[in-house]
């Protein structure tokens, strides 16, 4: 066997909802056992996902991986090792403004978060939906962030706004898309429009700096490492950017069908434990 080759460290970088995560969003025990094994076995193996670092930590707990997470969709990493953040990627000041204009003019509401000295602060602009009040209430008692919005949902902004990661709105499919739309065209960001959780009728509008992608996530993961080839795995649009970054690219079964047609590999469904097998196999036939 040459040991040159199969020494050389192969990065695997995996979505969570609707990749590798089950249909209750939950990792089963015999994905831990098998990702632990692919880490034992020599993978390097981290995540990247749209979710904040509160739910990330207790879903990912027992996989001994020693890398950052890619989260809030490249925004920034996450250390779970030491609870801290880095390579944050923050919109300017004047860019987080014009959005805030937007979403005021079209009365689109939205969640803002910024992050000051290691948490997240949370705000909103405009009334909450039913979906908003849920999602807040999910999360209301995270150590990991703080909600500053009150019932009325418009929240009191802090005067400067020059640490916005992200803007977080969960609205009817139309305005969603017509906002999005708008901020594209207008603004020097990375804005997304995608149906999520919430069905057909209901869509997420994100928008973050321009360079706050999971591309770059895994980028930046790959130097840290030093990787020679880098394997992701994804189901959704938010996804595309990492495919084009990854030297291979596999999607899931259930994946939309943009993300099918894009990857390399389209592999079993996120509910048969489908990319943990791939990251075993491939690490113990890597020669």
């Amino acid at each position: 066997m040459n040991t040159e080759i199969t020494n050389k460290p192969i990065l695997f970088i995996s979505d969570l909802d609707g990749t590798l995560l089950g249909s209750d969003s939950r990792l089963s025990q015999a994905s831990i056992g098998l990702l632990n094994e692919a880490i034992r076995s020599g993978a390097l193996f981290s995540i990247a996902t749209a979710r904040t670092p509160a739910t990330v930590s207790s879903l990912l707990s027992e996989v001994r991986t020693n890398l950052p997470f890619v989260v809030m969709t490249g925004s920034t990493l996450w250390n779970p090792a030491n609870q801290e953040y880095s390579h944050t990627r923050f919109l300017p000041e004047s860019q987080a403004r014009q959005v805030l204009d937007i979403y005021r003019i079209l009365g689109f509401s939205s969640f803002i978060y910024t992050l000051r000295n290691g948490m997240l602060h949370i705000y909103h602009t405009g009334p909450l939906s039913e979906q908003e009040r849920r999602f807040m209430a999910e999360r209301a008692d995270s150590p990991f962030k703080t909600f500053h919005v009150p019932p009325s949902g418009e929240s009191v902004l802090p005067p400067d706004l020059d640490n916005v990661m992200l803007f977080y709105g969960i609205r009817e499919t139309e305005i969603s898309r017509r906002v999005y739309q708008e901020v594209k065209n207008t603004v020097d960001c990375s804005p997304l429009c995608y149906h999520d959780i919430y069905g057909p009728d209901i869509a997420v509008a994100e928008v973050f700096a321009a360079d706050a992608t999971k591309a770059q996530g895994i980028k930046t993961l790959a130097e840290m490492t030093g990787a020679v080839e880098t394997i992701v795995f994804g189901d959704n649009i938010n996804d595309l950017p990492m495919f084009r970054q990854a030297d291979i690219s596999v999607a899931v079964e259930n994946a939309v069908p943009e993300v099918r047609q894009a990857a390399d590999i389209v592999i079993g469904p996120n509910t048969s434990d489908a990319v943990p097998h791939f990251i075993l196999d491939r690490i113990l036939h890597r020669y």
